[in-house]
Formats: C-alpha cells, structure tokens, sequence
C-alpha cells in the first residue's frame, strides 16, 4: 500500500490539530507538544511500516530542521519582549546567563563525567547541548506578543525566560566548538584553546551581534520610514516579512562565520526597537510563532517516534537518575543562586528558576556535535539528552500553566493589596 495518503492525511490533521488545540488547552495543565509526543510515540508503535526516525542516520535531515525551527523562534521570542534593552531592565536575563548557565553547565559536565563515565569532550558537549531553555516547549512561561502600547511590560517570569532562552541558544555554541575541538585534537589546552578563544569566542559573538544589530537597524528603517511607499511594509501587513528577516541575518552572519542564533535574536530586538508603537510588530510575531509551531510539532512528533523505536534502549538507573537531576535539581539550584539578591520576589524566582525547558536548542546542538566531532558516546549522548528532553516536555507541559495561573493571581492579589488596581499586576513582585 502507498503510504502516501496516509502521510498526507496525518499532516492535514496534525495542522488542524496544531491551529485548534492551543485554544482547547487554555487553562488544561496540558501542552501541545505533549500531545504531539504522545501521539508520534502511538504511531511509530502501531502503524507499520514508517521509515525508522533514528536521530543518527537521519543526523542531516534533523539537524536543518531544528535548526530552522530554533531561528525562527528566536525571531518571534525576540519580536515578543516589550522592554527596551538595558543593564537594569534586563537585570536578571544577565542573572541567568552569567551565573545560571555557567553554573548548569558546570553541574552537567560532572554528571556526565561522574555518573555516567562520558570523556571529556562527551560531558562538554552534554553540557553544552542542554545549556540553552526553550519556553516554546512550554509557551505559557513565554512572553505572549508585542504591545503597542510602551508603557506595557511583561511580568518578570515570562520576561525572564523569555529573554534567557534567546540569547543562551546562541551563547551555548561557544561550549559545543570546545567539546568538538577536544574530541578531534585531545584534551591539552595548547592544541585548541587559543584558536577557540580567538575564533570561537571573540569573533563569532561579536559577529552575531553586528549583524543581527545592523540587520535589524537597515529592515526597521526599512519596514517603517523608507522614503519609498511600495519598501514600507508595515503600512501593508505583511507577516511573512519576519521569515525573510530570519534567514537574511542568520544568513549573513554565518557567511561571516559569526554566530547566527545570536544575529537573528538580535535582529528582532532591533526590529522591535525601531518603531514600538506600531502593530505589525504582533503581525510579523503572529506569523512567526504559527511557523514555529508548526516545526515544533514535526520535531517532537518524531522524538516520540524516535523514542519507541530504540532512541532510548538501554536506558538504564544512571541515566535516568541523571535526567531527573538535571530537572528537578540542577536548573532550579542553580536558576536560584542565579536570581539571589535580584529583582524578583521568592514565587517570580522560583517559577524562573525551575521553568528552564529543555527543548529543540537542545536537539540541534546534539546533532551538530556528532557530525562535527569525533565522539565515541554517540548513542549514549542522543540517550540522555532524548530523555530529559522528553522529561522536559512532560514535567514542564504538567506544570506550566498551574504554575503561572498561581503566580498572576498572586500578582493581581498583592497589586489590589497595594494599590487597589489588579491592572498593575505585571509589574508587581511576588
């Protein structure tokens, strides 16, 4: 039988499903991509055949995929933020990257190396790879969509992660190069950290950062004032622009051998910036995170597929002792020492600290390595880092939106207390 159809009618279905579920799940302590790995998990299990969705000899297909879907959605997390950037309003962003993620990868690599007898460049690289959070995994810890309106700001949980994860998808990258580099010349500093430090480090983030600066300043002129009516595209709603702005700065700052992930965040700040008060900022974010959605979808479908069909054999106590930690101990410690002394009450600081969803980021970095390096782990490392990303996907998907119904009726509670108007909610610590 031609299985054509059948692919066919589950891709009808699965974007029918994919445009009405988020609204049938509203207020259900149950996510989209919950139910999309449930769902690829009973499909690979009972319809035969299906093409084998091992990570490893697919490693090509997935890695432009994830890939894909990690740039665009950074783009709509960038569009997303109405805070201007700055020291003190992004405060606990620059928390979370200096501190928690150090002190997470730190925490990673000796699980990996401890617990689990990875090499050096394996534990690096499992580090690395789940460095970087994803609240698209659990979008109701993500800021919902550019305001028109500047005064209007997002709460300090959703802000925080929000923020954390478009930049610390790029910032990972650095880590992944190092545990390539160890894998291919050994692990003597002399024989890859100079060229690591000067390329990896210095050149490729202050690459992402001029272009995804200079991209963003040229399209926000573009989009917005161009002395040409027919180049001023919001006066003509066109949403699709935002992918076009996706690929020309993660393009561009790749040609120049910089760090994509960081150009296109970037990128999208700068677009954000340009004009705040205008309303094609939540068009270009409406098509984006439809886009995004759409890829999610696919991606993790097939993790569940992956997940019956051998991505997790000989899964043993080890491993999922380690996953269990990365999630239950080892973000939320280190998301709290992070945040301490900060600007965020005690439940804002704990929501953060224990919402560090680990999602497609981690997927590509992953895929990434194992073609670029020399890793003898490899079916060991696709094991644990498919078991906390589905972890994720459940424990997060579980308690996302009980969570943060809990902390915005805490806000709106102590902003009637104080000022007697729940509208104050966003800017209230609880």
């Amino acid at each position: 039988m031609d299985p054509s159809p059948l692919l066919y009618t589950g891709a009808g279905l699965a974007t029918l499903a994919a445009a009405t579920l988020p609204r049938l799940l509203d207020r259900a302590p149950v996510s989209l991509p919950m139910l999309f790995l449930g769902a690829g998990a009973l499909t690979f299990a009972v319809v035969d055949p299906l093409p084998d969705p091992d990570p490893l000899r697919h490693s090509t297909v997935l890695l432009h995929l994830t890939e894909i879907c990690v740039i665009i959605s950074l783009m709509g997390a960038g569009l997303a933020l109405n805070r201007v950037v700055g020291l003190r309003r992004w405060a606990n962003t620059w928390r979370l990257l200096a501190v928690t993620m150090p002190l997470s990868m730190f925490s990673v690599g000796l699980l990996g190396w401890g617990a689990l007898g990875l090499g050096t460049g394996a534990a690096l690289l499992l580090a690395a790879a789940l460095a970087p959070t994803d609240p698209v995994l659990a979008s109701e810890v993500q800021a919902a969509e550019p305001t028109e309106n500047p005064d209007e700001t997002d709460d300090e949980a959703r802000f925080a992660l929000t923020s954390e994860a478009g930049l610390n998808d790029g910032l990972a990258f650095p880590f992944t190069y190092a545990a390539i580099a160890i894998s291919v010349a050994g692990v003597a500093p002399s024989l890859w950290l100079p060229h690591w430090f000067a390329v990896d480090v210095l050149w490729r983030l202050a690459c992402g950062l001029v272009v995804g600066v200079l991209i963003g300043w040229l399209l926000g002129k573009l989009f917005f004032s161009s002395s040409w009516r027919t180049f001023r595209l919001a006066e003509h709603a066109e949403g699709f622009v935002a992918i076009a702005a996706t690929f020309l700065a993660y393009g561009l700052a790749e040609l120049a051998e910089g760090y994509g992930f960081i150009a296109v965040f970037v990128c999208a700040c700068s677009i954000r910036s340009a004009e705040r008060h205008h309303g094609y900022h939540q068009v270009l974010h409406r098509y984006v995170e439809q886009a995004e959605r759409m890829l999610t979808v696919v991606i993790v479908f097939l993790l569940g597929g992956a997940a019956v069909s051998g991505l997790l054999a000989g899964t043993g106590v080890r491993e999922v002792a380690v996953a269990a930690a990365v999630l239950l101990l080892v973000r939320p410690l280190a998301g709290w020492a992070g945040l301490a002394g900060g600007r965020t009450g005690p439940r804002e600081r704990a929501v953060i600290a224990f919402f560090g969803v680990r999602g497609v980021g981690s997927l590509f970095y992953v895929t990434y390595a194992l073609q670029e390096g020399v890793f003898a782990e490899q079916t060991a490392l696709w094991r644990i880092v498919g078991l906390v990303v589905i972890g994720s996907i459940l424990l997060h998907g579980l308690t996302a939106t009980p969570a943060m119904w809990w902390l915005d009726r805490e806000r709106r509670r102590k902003a009637i207390e104080n000022n007697g108007d729940a509208g104050e909610a966003s800017r209230t610590r609880v």
